[in-house]
């Protein structure tokens, strides 16, 4: 029992990391983790996984949010961009240069954080939906739009729970841009773990699992411009209505779930809903288990290298932005192998 709820959804976590756990899965990331993660670097090499923040390019993907706008910032009534510090005193003969942007958190490659998505639930077994999100959080009264909340930005489930987090932990990589080719596919446990003995790839607790399907790498060769029809007909992606995938993500204890592609999971709003939820994998993760998803992250030049060599896993380091009571971030994350 919580203060906040007195029933959790079946096979849900809620609650077992302490009544007002923030990190959901991120705690399975011990020392232990990160030490295997630091035992993966080998060569020293390492790979940037962001794609340009400016990419996929247009608004094709989520029409709700747009590419960043950056602009300079102002000094005296004047851009501050190739500004003469003459303007300040006549002596200096410095140049500066400064920015700002406005930029939607999960335009590109991204952490969606826990107040991403959240459901309506009996939290109290009153009989009572609640829209609430993971470990009963609710909407409302605890997450709140930036504008409401009474401490500033800071609010509940904050993506910069994550970035204190100091998110690092081995990374494993499931290629499945190798094994299925890169036209559109929806796919569930048995094609994942037909990849993964083909590989010999196993996961412990505490891993971050990142799924390869070569989505990242063809937005990259659209060049800021994507096919509106090609952007959601390509590549693999998981099936979210598979209840065995599910189950198996739970059992795991996976840190968290990556991909390459488009919100991890098939996603076509035009398609007929399959149960109650809109995405049902993002339900199940980010609900339910608090798994952090990463999404849109550029993974084909790690796929291609740890394929010839022989490897599949390697360290990974990838904190969101601490900005306080953000749903989601831009990351920059690193592999090292």
């Amino acid at each position: 029992m919580t203060k906040r709820w007195t029933r959790r959804p079946d096979g849900s976590n809620c609650g077992d990391f302490g009544e007002d756990d923030q990190l959901g899965s991120l705690n399975h990331i011990t020392p232990a983790s990160v030490l295997r993660g630091i035992r993966e670097v080998r060569t020293g090499l390492s790979f940037c996984l962001s794609l340009p923040l400016d990419y996929p390019g247009g608004r094709g993907l989520a029409p709700h949010r747009f590419p960043p706008i950056l602009a300079p910032t102002e000094r005296k009534g004047a851009p501050y961009f190739n500004f003469s510090f003459s303007a300040i005193n006549d002596a200096y003969c410095d140049v500066g240069c400064d920015d700002s942007v406005m930029l939607c958190t999960q335009y590109s490659t991204q952490w969606d954080g826990f107040a991403h998505i959240g459901a309506a639930f009996d939290l109290d077994g009153s009989g009572t939906q609640v829209p609430c999100f993971y470990n009963g959080f609710r909407a409302g009264e605890e997450i709140l739009a930036p504008g409401d909340r009474p401490d500033g930005l800071a609010m509940p489930l904050g993506i910069d729970r994550f970035a204190e987090k100091a998110i690092q932990s081995r990374g494993v990589l499931i290629d499945l841009s190798h094994h299925l080719g890169r036209d559109k596919q929806t796919v569930g446990l048995a094609a994942l773990r037909e990849a993964m003995e083909h590989d010999g790839i196993s996961v412990e607790p505490g891993d971050i699992l990142c799924l390869h399907t070569g989505f990242g790498d063809e937005l990259l060769k659209m060049k800021g411009a994507p096919d509106p029809h090609r952007l959601h007909n390509m590549c693999a992606a998981f099936d979210g209505s598979d209840e065995t995938l599910k189950d198996w993500l739970s059992q795991t204890r996976i840190a968290a779930l990556v991909a390459d592609n488009f919100a991890v999971e098939r996603h076509d709003p035009a398609a007929p809903p399959h149960g109650a939820h809109f995405i049902p994998l993002h339900y199940h993760c980010l609900f339910k288990r608090g798994i952090p998803l990463g999404e849109l992250w550029l993974l084909t030049p790690l796929a291609e290298w740890l394929r010839e060599n022989g490897r599949s896993s390697f360290l990974l380091t990838a904190p969101p932005l601490r900005l306080p009571g953000a749903v989601g971030s831009p990351v920059t994350p690193v592999a090292t192998v």
